[in-house]
């Protein structure tokens, strides 16, 4: 599992609200810090697959992605990802409430409401602008108070207007998602626990809140809502065997990641799957620095599931970081034999040719990888170090450019691009590369001045 910091946009509720505030000059950015693992994202995908297909989308493309944080939350800023907080995953009991969430979030990108929040947005910020315009004039003609008073009120009825769509979105997305569950054959009695479980989240009490300035509806009439689809419809669904298994391996490898050894080896006897007990008491002992009673579990792990590519990942993993390079390199083979197309089991591949000074075939599987992924920070970073290892330092530079974009350093980036632009022959595709970065990067400078 690695951590890595990447960019994103902020929440277009809140890049409203600062507007408001600043009159559209904030920042409209932030940093998220993802889990990477390719166990994680493969079991996500098993209880995302039938939800997608359901909404009509490629499971292929629509990847699932795990924020480092422990707060309840998931959200979509692309057609391409859903990110799912691993709080939230490991707040819920139960694989048909986590995908519910994953219905919702599915719901937000099938029924296009990424490209209509965007045009929301833009038409909440005219009236925004257009308000203060008018206050400018009032304020020339002397009328101080009401100009204040128009500004204020424009801004506002611009922001209500907008959330007022953004509720409408989720109300929708409830709905397409019990659809999507239903046709999935999952119980939609998840989607009533899922909000159940936001419930009191609120800062406020129910009396006091503003429906009408919130992005969401108040939890109670969603509640209402998810009860009166349970009612119409039952809950028939059959027992899934499938989706629980990969529920509780998720769940348990972010747990032993996140919490202490002690913990982990105090409860591991709990799970009723006794090859994710083994992983969870490999990683807590891997954590303990204790390497034989590490591999001891993970190779018993192994032998519940010979073929499984995830388990031998973590193995290679496991070795990586206890500097047994070539055992982690011949791990990692067997790792890319079972899955070749992984391209995080690439990365790791690819990282341990690295380390045992196999550069050229280190820089083969990175680039499989990077063709398949470009999300990966710590591949692109391995990347980078393989192209320099090489000679071609032109390349070395395109690949570091494109990293600090995704980590939200646009002046670095801007850096090696100009590097990249000046060291590459002149249209090859390294040198598209780094102009894009360079276009990019350069925009994103002049904003921030």
């Amino acid at each position: 599992m690695a951590f890595e910091r990447v960019f994103r946009l902020a929440s277009i509720p809140a890049l409203v609200l600062l507007s408001a505030i600043y009159l559209f000059a904030a920042s409209s950015a932030s940093a998220i810090t993802l889990l990477r693992d390719p166990d994680i994202e493969n079991g996500l995908e098993e209880l995302a697959f039938p939800i997608l297909r359901a909404a009509g989308l490629n499971p292929r493309r629509v990847k699932l992605l795990v924020v480092d944080d422990s707060s309840l939350n998931a959200f979509v800023i692309d057609h391409n990802a859903i990110f799912i907080h691993s709080g939230l995953i490991e707040k819920v009991q139960r694989a048909d409430v986590l995908q519910a969430v994953i219905a919702h979030e599915a719901a937000h990108i099938a029924n296009g409401h990424i490209a209509r929040r965007i045009g929301n947005l833009e038409n909440a910020q005219t009236l925004s602008k257009l308000g203060f315009a008018l206050s400018l004039l009032a304020a020339a003609a002397g009328g101080g108070d009401a100009a204040a008073g128009i500004a204020a009120g424009t801004q506002t009825s611009a922001l209500r207007g907008f959330l007022k769509h953004t509720r409408a979105e989720e109300s929708a997305a409830d709905n397409s998602a019990a659809s999507y569950l239903r046709w999935s054959d999952i119980p939609l009695q998840g989607l009533v626990d899922l909000h159940r479980t936001f419930a009191g989240q609120e800062l406020l009490s129910v009396e006091r809140q503003d429906p009408y300035m919130q992005s969401h509806p108040l939890t109670r009439d969603r509640i209402r809502n998810a009860e009166a689809f349970l009612e119409s419809y039952g809950s028939t669904a059959p027992d899934n065997p499938n989706a629980e298994y990969w529920f509780a391996r998720v769940r348990g490898k972010i747990s032993a990641f996140s919490r202490s050894s002690k913990w982990t080896l105090g409860r591991a006897a709990e799970e009723p799957h006794r090859d994710i007990r083994l992983m969870r008491e490999a990683i807590a002992w891997h954590r303990d620095r204790n390497l034989s009673r590490a591999r001891s579990a993970i190779d018993a792990a192994i032998a519940e599931r010979p073929d499984d590519a995830y388990y031998v990942e973590l193995k290679g993993q496991i070795l990586m970081e206890h500097r047994q390079t070539q055992a982690a390199v011949a791990t990692y083979k067997q790792a890319v034999d079972l899955a070749p197309n992984n391209a995080l089991i690439l990365a790791g591949y690819g990282r341990a040719l690295l380390s045992a000074g196999q550069d050229k075939a280190a820089l083969d599987a990175l680039e499989r990888a990077r063709a398949r992924e470009y999300r990966d920070i710590r591949m692109l970073r391995d990347l980078a170090v393989a192209y320099s290892k090489l000679g071609n330092d032109g390349m070395a530079s395109v690949v570091t450019a494109e990293r600090y974009a995704l980590q939200g350093r646009p002046e670095d980036a801007l850096i090696h691009a100009k590097r990249a632009v000046g060291a590459l022959p002149t249209g090859s595709p390294g040198w598209q590369r780094a102009q894009d970065v360079l276009l990019a990067s350069e925009r994103s400078v002049k904003r921030k001045r």
